[in-house]
């Protein structure tokens, strides 16, 4: 499955994939394989990226058109 939004906040942020690989501590063709939908992202890294970007999971996958994250409960 392609995630769009993750490759347009990468950009918007002018941040480079070698960085994003960095964050989830994969190769930077991996990260790619990730954008392009050509391997699916681990929930655990949807969710490092979620954060990152500081916008919800929803967001992230196309479920919602609100970036804003959930309120966290303690």
């Amino acid at each position: 499955m392609q995630l769009p939004r993750i490759k347009a906040l990468r950009e918007d942020r002018d941040i480079r994939q070698r960085e994003m690989a960095e964050l989830l501590h994969i190769k930077q063709g991996t990260y790619s394989d990730y954008e392009n939908g050509v391997i699916h992202i681990p929930v655990e890294a949807l969710i490092r990226i979620a954060e990152y970007y500081k916008v919800s999971l929803d967001y992230l996958v196309g479920r919602t058109d609100d970036p804003t994250p959930p309120k966290r409960t303690n």
